[in-house]
């Protein structure tokens, strides 16, 4: 398996990927595919990975600016992760969020964030911190990870491609 940025070639695999992997996911909007259309179209899909096995692109990760009291404080939210269902719990997502991350790092980014399952997140360094907001969502449910020592604090904001999906 290989994770590489995304191609220009990959658009329909990816939203193929990204369709399925949410199909009967019960977190789902149904709309993931639309979301990723609508962050590489305004520009702000800032990383987009395809895991690739044998020439075939089996996961996806997406990466986007998020803002914290509607300022940009270079910090990013994760997601949507996909991985085609006969492909999951093979570490493919996990791959994919790992060199989301490291890139994320190489580019100077003060942080990510992501809504998910706390126990999964935490694998990769994320925690919780009630300082830190996204709607009404629960606490724990929203989790930060930083690559330095600031810790952010207050509401904060995906791109609008999120709300209008």
């Amino acid at each position: 398996m290989k994770i590489r940025p995304e191609e220009f070639s990959d658009i329909q695999a990816i939203r193929a990927v990204v369709a399925e992997a949410f199909t009967d996911a019960p977190h789902s909007s149904g709309t993931e595919t639309v979301i990723v259309d609508a962050l590489r179209r305004d520009g702000a899909l800032t990383i987009s990975l395809v895991a690739e096995d044998e020439g075939e692109v089996i996961g996806h990760v997406a990466f986007s600016p998020v803002t914290i009291d509607g300022v940009a404080t270079g910090r990013f939210g994760l997601g949507p992760v996909a991985v085609r269902s006969d492909r999951q719990r093979s570490g493919i997502g996990q791959a994919l969020i790992r060199a989301g991350l490291d890139e994320l790092r190489k580019q100077g980014a003060q942080g990510c964030v992501v809504l998910g399952d706390p126990a999964y997140y935490a694998r990769f360094g994320f925690s919780s911190d009630p300082a830190l907001r996204y709607g009404d969502v629960p606490a724990e449910y929203f989790q930060r990870f930083g690559f330095g020592q600031e810790q952010p604090r207050g509401m904060v904001d995906y791109h609008r491609a999120f709300l209008e999906s």
